[in-house]
């Protein structure tokens, strides 16, 4: 028996996983990026540090509320908010060191 020209034996692949594309970090990877940024950004540069958190959160989420949500994108898209919005109150004055409210 010949197989065709150009043509294989198998006609799927073994797994799903090869026929997807690989040119971006899967949602796993963004959930865990999204966490570390949430952690960093409540000692360093949460202005920065904290939408960095809720954008990789929602893309690691399916950019949907709907379904299963990974824990780690809903725990940094979650501290990603208190931690941008902390900032915020920061700079604005109301949050500073020493002003009793943190």
């Amino acid at each position: 028996m010949m197989a065709g020209f150009g043509q294989g034996t198998r006609r799927y692949p073994r797994s799903r996983s090869r026929t997807r594309s690989r040119t971006g970090p899967d949602r796993a990877t963004l959930g865990i990026v999204g966490l570390v940024c949430a952690i960093a950004g409540f000692f360093v540069l949460g202005i920065i540090l904290g939408p960095v958190a809720i954008v990789c959160g929602w893309l690691a989420m399916g950019r949907s509320w709907a379904g299963a949500r990974p824990v780690p994108a809903l725990v940094a898209l979650v501290l990603g908010a208190i931690d941008t919005l902390l900032a915020i109150m920061w700079l604005a004055g109301t949050a500073g060191p020493g002003t009793g409210l943190l």
